[in-house]
């Protein structure tokens, strides 16, 4: 079961539906959905996507999970974290992060990922968490950077996405390094 978490600005909550027409508006810009393997075509099907997530669904292997980033303030939706527990070893997790053009910059980012990693590293025992990240994207790139990942690795052209390959690139955070700076 995903818990919320909160930090000095932010709420991360279990999506709901009421959140599908934020996560629309900001996931089908084109310099959102650039980088990203999912890009919506409708609002049902954000809608669709935010009902087949059952919070107890959170930490088990093999699917994607997907928890709004709001602001503490009013509760607006300002992005998403994906986490993927793997199927092959419970203690491995990749995580990804999308926000919303207007809230980029402003240091959100990196604490929604913190927050997350703390979670996943300390709270929930995992041993190595990864992002794959594509080097096109130097905002994201710099986010992974800032928010304390090693760069482990890049990979030419290893990922067909949107009908082309492209280059990925792989972050990753071991329990044993990782700074607990910040967890409750």
């Amino acid at each position: 079961m995903f818990e919320e978490l909160k930090t000095n600005r932010l709420l991360i909550r279990s999506l709901t539906t009421a959140d599908a027409g934020a996560m629309h508006a900001y996931r089908s810009k084109i310099e959102v959905a650039r980088y990203q393997s999912w890009q919506p075509q409708s609002l049902e099907q954000v809608n669709e996507m935010i009902r087949r997530l059952q919070p107890e669904n959170f930490n088990v292997t093999g699917e994607w999970y997907q928890v709004g980033i709001t602001l503490q303030e009013n509760q607006q939706l300002i992005g998403d974290l994906g986490i993927q527990i793997s199927s092959s070893d419970s203690r491995l997790a990749e995580i990804g992060i999308t926000v919303h053009p207007q809230y980029q910059n402003q240091g959100y980012g990196k604490e929604a990922l913190s927050a997350l990693l703390n979670l996943l590293l300390y709270k929930l025992g995992k041993h190595r968490i990864t992002a794959s990240v594509d080097p096109r994207n130097l905002a994201s790139m710099s986010l992974m950077k800032a928010v304390g990942l090693r760069q482990e690795g890049h990979f030419v052209k290893s990922l067909w996405i949107k009908d082309t390959w492209v280059d990925d690139v792989i972050f990753a955070a071991l329990k044993n390094d990782w700074p607990n700076t910040s967890f409750p």
